[in-house]
């Protein structure tokens, strides 16, 4: 479709003036965001997405042994002794575990004990034991364990007290620049030694060093501004955990049930098992909202938070389960700009308020299903701000500026028509009714050169006169009226005031021949507050007032007396001009009397306009008083 040269700037002005409100909030939206303003929310709506993908099967490469609240009153003391830890740790080994994590500080001893319990971490290799290194507290590794076999359990929540990040690898203090002295968390050495079982080995980035490789699977690294971070740490490997979700992510054996005997050897066997402390005693818990169902409302044990990163490791590399990526910032921002400027787009389209609502809403709820099958997929999104700027813009701002604008250039349409509409009834009521005047004396009179002349100069003065009017009420055209006498009235004054300049003005006028042969006048006008009419009603009803008496004027052959009166009965307005002439002489509906009945129907009244007996007519509009002030 093209456009005039002349449409092309109205649009133009319409995009200027309605668009810009949009386009602001989408500003802000976006300064707002890289400020770091949004990361709250948007961390919110990434846990809600997690949480509501379905359920999966339970992990069976990783299993926890956890000692539970029955189990410490078992042995009757806390901490659990060196004696307990080692004879566990020996029982598990009979059944084949690829790797054992031991999730439960043994810096220091703990006994009865000890000398078994450093016996065992000697005696097997594939026995993964824990450190602390960062402040305020770092806590050393168990002293007879090779740095192979240790794993660091320092973990990094977010502003909310929740936890969305894992950190895989951090360089050591000591040795810096050494990357074979970096330390490994303890997610990180278990799934490392599952996968080495497996025949994968891990891998470094040659051109990110902290980026982290198994065979073909490259594991997204956090950075400052991953997803909806904004300026945060990314020194050593961290990346966003990908929760396994269902009722029982993992399978649960207490120490009692391996004491006893009371689970499957094949549970363990070639298994990642990861022995902590799930006891709610205990203060050992994480923050999270990203899982549907936790045991404890909106907690995870610390053994199993350890548990999720090693199971989503090794099943991305062996499972291609997805891990969290994002895009990059600049493809996140033209993410959000095209959701900010898509509501702009429909209120131009709609330019309804309920059309663009139903869009919006249609709109946010497939961006909601888009982001959540990105998310099963492994891809977080900007959702949020995305969100936050359709409802913004779509609810709001600038589906109320086009309407408004629409509005507004109805409302000069309806102007210019309202202005065409008064100038013809000024024309009609003016020089058309002197020109019908003259040709009906031209037709049953022989007019001398004089007197055509002259009523031709009348003619000239009154359609001269109407454009000086309009020209005027170009300037004020709410507050005054000009009549067909040439007479312009204030409609600022009383309704019954102005009724009376009306009557005056109108029966004075020599152009219209049976006024010359009334003998009796009749006026009067009871007053109407203001209150009840504007300056629109006021305008018709001197229009009404007018036109019945011009029909007087024109066509009541013999007419002798004539009345004009205005009555109120309590709410009830009555106007009536009745005159004693020949009668309606002709059934068909004029020019003029559907103007009456306009007017009357404008004002929500009833029109009459009838022959009575014994001679005469009377038009008569009845309307109920109303507050109508505008």
């Amino acid at each position: 479709m093209w456009f005039t040269h002349r449409e092309f700037r109205q649009e133009i002005a319409l995009w200027k003036q309605a668009a810009l409100p949009g386009i602001t909030i989408l500003t802000i939206i976006i300064l707002a965001r890289f400020a770091g303003l949004l990361q709250g929310i948007e961390l919110m709506a990434f846990d809600a997405l997690l949480s509501l993908r379905p359920s999966e099967n339970m992990e069976d490469k990783v299993v926890i042994v956890g000692i539970n609240e029955p189990d410490i009153e078992n042995i009757n003391t806390y901490p659990i002794p060196d004696k307990e830890i080692a004879a566990l740790i020996t029982k598990l080994q009979t059944y084949q575990p690829t790797v054992i994590g031991l999730d439960i500080v043994r810096n220091i001893p703990v006994e009865p004990g000890h000398q078994e319990l450093q016996q065992v971490f000697q005696k097997y290799p594939n026995l993964i034991g824990i450190e602390k290194i960062r402040p305020p507290q770092p806590i050393s590794a168990p002293p007879k364990l090779l740095p192979a076999q240790v794993g660091f359990t320092d973990v990094i929540s977010d502003a909310d007290g929740k936890y969305r990040r894992y950190l895989l690898l951090t360089a050591s203090e000591q040795n810096p620049n050494d990357p074979n002295a970096d330390k490994y968390s303890l997610a990180l050495r278990l799934a490392t030694s599952y996968l080495a079982d497996q025949g994968i080995a891990i891998a470094r980035n040659s051109n990110d060093p902290d980026s982290i490789i198994f065979a073909n699977t490259e594991l997204p690294r956090f950075l400052s501004h991953t997803g909806g971070y904004v300026g945060e740490n990314d020194t050593g490997s961290k990346i966003l955990i990908n929760f396994h979700s269902g009722k029982q992510p993992f399978r649960f054996i207490s120490l009692q049930d391996i004491k006893t005997g009371n689970f499957k050897p094949q549970w363990l066997q070639k298994k990642v098992v990861i022995i902590g402390i799930t006891a709610s005693s205990v203060n050992d818990f994480f923050n999270t909202s990203a899982i549907a169902t936790t045991k404890i409302s909106g907690q995870i044990y610390g053994v199993e938070f350890h548990a999720h990163v090693t199971a989503q490791i090794i099943n991305a590399v062996l499972n291609v389960r997805p891990m969290i990526q994002v895009w990059s910032q600049g493809w996140e921002y033209v993410w959000i700009i095209v959701w900010g400027f898509l509501p702009i787009i429909f209120g131009r389209m709609a330019q309804d308020i309920w059309k663009n609502l139903l869009t919006v809403v249609g709109t946010g709820i497939c961006l909601i299903f888009i982001s959540y099958l990105l998310i099963l997929w492994g891809w977080w999104i900007p959702v949020a701000p995305s969100l936050l700027v359709l409802g913004i813009n779509g609810l709001g701002l600038s589906a109320f500026a086009f309407y408004k604008y629409d509005q507004e250039q109805k409302s000069k349409i309806n102007e210019r028509q309202l202005a065409i509409e008064q100038t013809f009834t000024l024309i009609h009521n003016g020089p058309l009714q002197s020109l019908a005047n003259l040709l009906s004396q031209a037709r049953t009179q022989n007019l001398s050169n004089e007197q055509l002349v002259l009523q031709l100069d009348n003619l000239n003065y009154e359609i001269r006169a109407i454009g000086e009017y309009l020209r005027i009420e170009a300037l004020n055209p709410n507050e005054s009226l000009r009549l067909g006498s040439g007479l312009k009235i204030d409609l600022n004054r009383p309704i019954h005031e102005i009724f009376y300049e009306v009557y005056s003005s109108t029966i004075a006028r020599q152009d219209l021949e049976y006024f010359n042969q009334i003998n009796v006048k009749v006026r009067t006008f009871d007053p109407i507050d203001d209150k009840y009419l504007n300056f629109k009603n006021k305008q018709e009803l001197c229009l009404f007032l007018e036109e019945a008496l011009c029909n007087v004027g024109k066509h009541a052959q013999g007419v002798k007396r004539i009345e004009s009166i205005g009555k109120r009965k309590q709410n009830i307005y009555t106007l009536t001009i009745q005159d004693n002439g020949c009668g309606l002489t002709s059934s068909s509906e004029s020019k003029g009397t559907k103007q009456l009945k306009s007017i009357a129907n404008n004002l929500g009244g009833y029109f009459k306009r009838e022959s009575i007996s014994p001679t005469g007519t009377v038009c008569e509009i009845t309307w109920k008083l109303k507050n109508n002030r505008q």
